[in-house]
This record gives C-alpha cells, structure tokens and sequence, in this order.
C-alpha cells in the first residue's frame, strides 16, 4: 500500500522558510578572521622560531655566559639581564655620558656612612656597592644613580668583563637592578640595600638612557636568556621577561666633562 508523504497544506502546519543566502559582509568577515589566524598561526609557531634559532646560531657564546651571580659566601646574587660590547674605556665613557656615576669601594668605613646617610638623607652620589662575584672575581665595574636625598635608593649595575669576544668587541655581562630601601640582609643579616623586583625597568632604563646618550650603535635582544623569577643573595624576590639586552657601544670620541679614567673597582 502506498503511503503519501505528509502536506503541509493538509496538516496545517507551516511551509518551512527557504534556505538564505549569507550577506557578503559576513562571509567577508569570515576570511578575514581566517587568515588572521592563519597569519598568527604562521608568526608564533614557524616564523618566530626559526629567527630565535637563528639568533642562538649567532650567538651561541652569549648563551654560554652565566645567568646568575654569586656572594663571596657562595649565596645567589643577583641575576644578570645586561651586556656592553666595547672596551673598558668605552663602557666607562658611554655610562658616563648617560650619567652614572662611579661607585665607591666598599669597605667598612663606607658601610658606616651609607648607614649614618640614610638615617639622615645625605646624598652620596659614589655611594658603595656590595661584592658580588662572577667568573671568581667579584665586580670589574660598578655605577649609580642617587634618587633624591638619600642613598637609600639608587639605581646601579655591575659589570665584569669576559674573557672572549663577540664579533670582534669586548663583551662585558652585567646585572643592574633598583635599590628600594636599605636594611638587614635576609640571609646575613648584614646592613644591604634591598632591590625592587621588577629588573625589566632597570635593564630598559639603562639601555634606553645609553641610546638617548648616543652612546650605542645597536640594541639587540637574547629571549630566553634568564629564568622569569627568583631570589638575590639578599633574599628580595625579582622578576624578568628572561631577555638578556644587548648594546653594541658606538666608537667616538668623548663627550664634552666626561672623562675615561678608570673608576675605583668595589
């Protein structure tokens, strides 16, 4: 027995609505959104790769320095996050340039008037820094920058210089860092300035200040140079991108009151 297929016309029910066409515009905004995507997928996961690789290709000896410093006890100092290409003259003439000033030995005596100053917010712009070491030796170079009235804040970095070169420069690895406040150490409980945790600003600020200065023929970055957090010798937290910052120091002649006379070595 043949059976009839049910009508819409005999069941009453309504004729179903003809299939629409999509607007231009959406089929237009639908392969735009698949070749962003399409482009994203190309930049984070073959482009981007392959330029980091050939960056570590061209510069395998700066991911061989070391990442971290250490106390002269042996206790994880602050990390490194900065390098200089040039020679001593010229890292001492591009900082002072960019206007750091050269720290002071430490010694015992010095320890005391960084103390009696913060008490009462005396400037001490060659104010001293504490002995980290590297490559068994503590600091080749060392520089700051006061914040106001007080040697309880200051900006500084230290540098050491490694014994080969990149593309025919002198290579001087260095950590620089914010000093927030001065206290006891966390782990000595020695009289320390504590620094801030955010190493990306200093390590910006310092390149960036060499770069206004005129002071550096290139910038250049290393990703994946240094761990994203951790703890100095001091036992105050930091944080970083994990990129190490790179400055090719231009080759020129002094400028004007500064002069390359060799800074006394903390």
């Amino acid at each position: 027995m043949k059976t009839s297929q049910p009508n819409h016309e005999t069941t009453g029910a309504p004729p179903l609505p003809p299939l629409q066409r999509q607007p231009r515009h959406r089929r237009r905004l639908l392969y735009l959104a698949g070749m962003i995507i399409l482009a994203y997928l190309a930049i984070a996961y073959v482009i981007m790769p392959l330029a980091w690789k050939r960056d570590v290709r061209r510069h395998p000896q700066l991911f061989d320095a070391p990442r971290i410093t250490h106390t002269p006890a042996g206790i994880p100092g602050d990390p490194l996050n900065v390098a200089l290409l040039g020679s001593e003259a010229n890292v001492i003439r591009a900082m002072i340039a960019a206007k750091w000033d050269p720290a002071d030995p430490l010694t015992f005596d010095s320890s005391v008037r960084i103390a009696v100053d913060s008490v009462f917010r005396r400037p001490d712009i060659n104010a001293p820094v504490s002995t980290l070491e590297l490559f068994g030796r503590k600091q080749d170079l060392a520089f700051e920058q006061p914040v106001g009235n007080s040697p309880r804040q200051r900006h500084h970095v230290r540098f050491w210089h490694w014994d080969r070169l990149h593309e025919g420069r002198e290579l001087w690895i260095g950590a620089v860092t914010f000093d927030e406040r001065v206290g006891l150490s966390h782990t000595t409980g020695q009289v320390t300035h504590h620094i801030g945790p955010d190493l990306d600003a200093e390590r910006d600020r310092l390149i960036g200040g060499l770069q206004q200065a005129a002071m550096t023929e290139k910038v250049f970055w290393l990703d994946g140079f240094q761990q994203l957090q951790g703890k100095n010798g001091g036992g105050d937290p930091w944080h970083t991108d994990g990129r190490l910052e790179v400055a090719v120091l231009a080759m020129q002649a002094s400028p004007p009151g500064a002069t390359t006379d060799r800074p006394a070595r903390p």
